[in-house]
């Protein structure tokens, strides 16, 4: 049984997906409302701020992935996911299932350094200090020979569904609905991001090959690392009609979140898009060289046309 904490949002249903196409059918998917991806499924209800709830979920599994989010809300990040780590580290412990974390870049440094496996953290702001905190959380299980696991990591994110990303919210849902995009800070740095459907693939991959644990990964991305102004005219090609932006410089964004909390949410998160953000996921492209990775314009084609 592999098991899913957090299957309701898009990594998680895409993860499902992946690993009853090429691993597995004997699936756990997880949430507090959950519901079946894949019919072969089993569903589990759980609150992962629940330890036993959190080890019922976890109770028979061989490999757990770790793909819960919580909304853009800082306080609820630094009360919630101390707990939520720990919580599953204790789960994996109890049970000897192995963990796969899906986890962000928000605790490296916000500047265009490129960024690798080896990077140092060096996080800004409250999100960042506690992605560092969990992060660090489970490599010290890890060291200490409690669990076995893997730290899958990646950058922003696009793509179909329920995508739940910056990209998507400010530039991708206001293009497909005829709107200007919102770009923040700067239109003409570079951008790494990844695709939902190649992120979870990914995931899926190490996570059913057993020398894949006990390190960390940058899951795969299109080397083509486009500008947002780039990335726009090529959603304008692809829609076959004219799509326009405004950057909004920082100054904006802080008086915006005195009255909005999902962008009061994001504000210590503005100066990586000041800089080129350079995320190498070498690494797995060479184990895995048969991995495919989808285009931006596959990626943008699948998610402006089918949302």
């Amino acid at each position: 049984m592999q098991t899913i904490l957090g299957a309701s949002g898009q990594i998680g249903t895409e993860l499902a997906l992946a690993l009853n196409a090429h691993h597995t059918d004997a699936i756990r998917v997880v949430s507090r409302y959950p519901q079946k991806i894949n019919e072969s499924d089993s569903v589990m209800s759980a609150d992962l701020l629940d330890p036993s709830q959190t080890s019922a979920a976890i109770a028979g599994s061989t490999v757990v992935y770790l793909t819960a989010g919580l909304p853009m809300d800082t306080a609820r990040w630094v009360k919630q996911w101390p707990l939520i780590m720990q919580h599953v580290i204790e789960g994996c412990r109890e049970h000897r299932a192995k963990l796969v974390f899906f986890d962000n870049t928000y605790m490296y440094a916000q500047t265009s350094e490129p960024q690798t496996e080896q990077t140092r953290f060096k996080p800004n702001g409250a999100k960042g200090r506690v992605r560092a905190q969990i992060a660090n959380q489970l490599l010290a299980a890890m060291q200490a020979g409690h669990i076995e696991a893997l730290i899958c990591r990646a950058p922003e994110f696009y793509g179909p569904g329920k995508t739940q990303s910056i990209t998507n919210a400010t530039i991708l849902s206001p293009l497909r609905a005829g709107k200007p995009a919102r770009v923040f800070i700067a239109d003409n740095t570079l951008r790494t991001l990844i695709y939902t459907p190649d992120a979870s693939r990914a995931m899926a991959l190490l996570g059913n090959t057993d020398h894949a644990f006990n390190q960390t990964w940058h899951l795969p991305c299109d080397d083509q690392r486009l500008t947002y102004q780039q990335f726009i005219a090529l959603a304008s090609d692809i829609l076959q009609r004219p799509c326009d932006h405004k950057v909004l410089k920082a100054w904006q964004l802080h008086v915006m979140g005195l009255f909005n909390k999902s962008v009061r949410g994001t504000l210590e998160l503005l100066p990586r898009y000041a800089h080129d953000n350079i995320f190498v996921s070498d690494k797995f492209k060479q184990r895995f060289p048969e991995f495919e990775i989808t285009p931006y314009r596959t990626g943008l084609t699948q998610t402006l046309r089918n949302p």
